[in-house]
């Protein structure tokens, strides 16, 4: 198959000098390969294979397990440090627990790509995170619905919790009001005040589908947060 470009989501050791390796195409969404002397020191796989890098990719093979026959750089990694990089993490993370491997994804893709621009910019990284988080609850067709279980619509003086059987809101006392919900969703998320609403809505909407286990970006970032305390 031609080149593809690609970004690598995860890699881990495979046999003696391999590594197995998950990586985000642009046509193929999630793949799953090994990469031939990718752990071996060195070599120019393990040299390329690098998180946040540009790459182009292709393989071969009809199961699931692919065979990685060319590893390419197609620009420069993405130099992330602090939370950056630990939002960095978790993109990288969540991808691979919520792809399907071979799902069609350019959606997830491009809006990846745009984070990786986003991330070492302190302004625009949370917006970035969230566009990015939708993209892929797209890809799994399990966007919020933003109207009550009956499908009425939400009172914008009444708050809701996001219920994950139906996708939608009910009305709680200690939820979002609806007007806040009706501004994510028309995605006017550049709304003054609506950023911690939207990360709210995303990681419910998330969880469902990202079981019990918990994400080690996650861990690491409220560490962080910790060590920040006075």
């Amino acid at each position: 198959m031609s080149a593809e470009p690609a970004f690598l989501l995860h890699r881990k050791p495979y046999r003696e000098t391999s590594a197995l390796v998950d990586l985000l195409t642009l046509n193929n969404g999630r793949i799953r390969a090994v990469a031939h002397g990718g752990q071996r020191p060195g070599s120019k796989s393990r040299q390329r294979l690098q998180p946040f890098t540009p790459l182009f990719v292709s393989w071969r093979g009809d199961r699931e397990l692919k065979r990685l026959t060319l590893m390419e750089s197609r620009g420069q990694t993405a130099l992330l440090a602090g939370e950056g990089l630990l939002c960095g993490l978790y993109a990288n993370e969540i991808a691979t627990r919520l792809l399907p491997l071979e799902l069609p994804a350019a959606d997830v893709f491009a809006f990846y790509t745009a984070l990786l621009e986003a991330l070492p910019k302190p302004a625009e990284r949370a917006l970035g995170l969230r566009r990015y988080e939708w993209a892929l609850l797209e890809s799994l067709e399990a966007t919020p619905r933003f109207c009550t279980p009956e499908g009425h619509m939400l009172d914008p003086q009444t708050r809701y919790r996001f219920d994950s059987q139906s996708r939608a809101f009910l009305p709680s006392g200690q939820g979002l009001e609806g007007r806040t919900l009706r501004y994510i969703e028309q995605g006017d998320w550049d709304h003054v005040g609506l950023a911690n609403a939207l990360k709210s809505v995303m990681r419910a909407a998330l969880a469902p589908h990202l079981g019990s286990t918990a994400l080690r970006s996650r861990e690491l970032m409220l560490a962080m947060a910790r060590r920040r305390q006075p």
